[in-house]
């Protein structure tokens, strides 16, 4: 009889609830990824500095990634949306055991979509000036910095790595969050 019920279409209760609790696992997984990726990349820079000689030992240019405010943007950025992924993974451990909420999802949802401005806003930001560091512009008289801060760039362009990561992982949350949504509501 259930095989029939499938063949047309229709999946048990038990099926489904099954698969919304693969998808909580899913989720409970993917924001442990983007806590790693998003704190990594905090820490990476902002612990960003390196310093270079010039002509003496007593005469030193230094660079640090709180001398741009823009970096300092992507470190709180970053901070506040691991902090926020610590937070909810005990939403989604609640996932988890009751398959069927949804007033939770939808705050997941919210306050996902808006960690994922901040998080693609600082990342945005941030990029565009190790960019300027890499490249230079001409027009303006911006020279690129990256042959004598290497390691600064080096890290700084790590870091950035790991928040896209995190950004395309809040998405995939965002998403997985509103399928869940859209399976409870086809079964009601």
């Amino acid at each position: 009889m259930k095989a029939g019920a499938l063949e047309l279409g229709h999946a048990s209760k038990t099926t489904k609830s099954g698969v919304n609790r693969g998808m909580s696992i899913l989720d409970l997984f993917i924001r442990i990824i983007a806590i790693i990726a998003t704190l990594g990349s905090a820490i990476a820079m902002g612990t960003t500095n390196e310093t270079l000689p010039f002509f003496t030992q007593f005469v030193r240019f230094k660079a640090k990634y709180s001398d741009l405010s823009t970096f300092t943007f992507f470190v709180v950025a970053n901070a506040i949306v691991s902090a926020y992924l610590v937070l909810s993974l005990g939403l989604s451990i609640y996932h988890i055991m009751r398959s069927r909420a949804q007033a939770t999802r939808i705050a997941l949802i919210f306050f996902d979509a808006a960690m994922l401005g901040l998080l693609t806003g600082g990342a945005s930001a941030s990029a565009a000036i190790v960019y300027l560091a890499h490249k230079g512009n001409r027009k303006t008289n911006w020279f690129p910095i990256c042959q004598q801060y290497d390691s600064f760039c080096h890290r700084t362009s790590g870091s950035l790595v790991g928040s896209f990561a995190g950004v395309v992982l809040i998405i995939l949350l965002v998403f997985l969050s509103a399928i869940a949504l859209s399976r409870q509501s086809l079964n009601h």
